[in-house]
């Protein structure tokens, strides 16, 4: 394949999301590396939790940069007036909700949201099909620019999010 083909099979089929962004330098280098999401903590006991006021700081920062790179906010077992206030005060694109949320949940959030599990194998894969109905799995998943419908993440028996 020549590069033009492997960035062209790539956009198609995976996109990188660089977690955990904490200051505008590593922002703005995540964007010149070419990730397509940079993800936004709002886990307080992370730690790599920030504030909603630094968050929106940050964002300042990435639109003076002109970038259209997408934001993502990271939620553990929020509700979803509390994820759609901080998406909308922090102009982040969509929610990942990393807890123990509902479908209804996230779609009460209206398409701003996806749901990430913990897997580590297929019985994790199974145990998220029946958690999440086909129609919301397959949100997002017919066009470019879109939420991915779900994500798989590390898996820790006592954490949430990646490790």
């Amino acid at each position: 394949m020549t590069q033009s083909e492997i960035s062209n099979h790539k956009s198609k089929i995976m996109r990188v999301k660089i977690c955990g962004i904490t200051n505008v330098e590593d922002a703005l280098a995540a964007i010149d590396a070419g990730a397509d999401y940079l993800g936004f903590n709002f886990y307080p006991k992370s730690l790599r939790y920030l504030t909603p006021e630094r968050c929106a700081e940050i964002q300042s920062a990435i639109r003076n940069h002109k970038s259209a790179i997408r934001t993502v906010g990271i939620f553990v077992n929020e509700t979803p007036e509390h994820i759609a206030r901080i998406l909308d005060r922090c102009g982040l694109d969509l929610a990942q909700l990393h807890g123990e949320e509902t479908p209804e949940m996230v779609a009460a959030l209206k398409g701003r949201a996806f749901k990430a599990f913990r897997g580590i194998g297929e019985r994790h894969a199974e145990y998220a099909e029946a958690r999440l109905p086909l129609s919301l799995w397959e949100r997002g998943a017919g066009g470019e620019g879109e939420p991915p419908s779900f994500l798989i993440d590390a898996y820790s028996p006592t954490l949430y999010g990646g490790t």
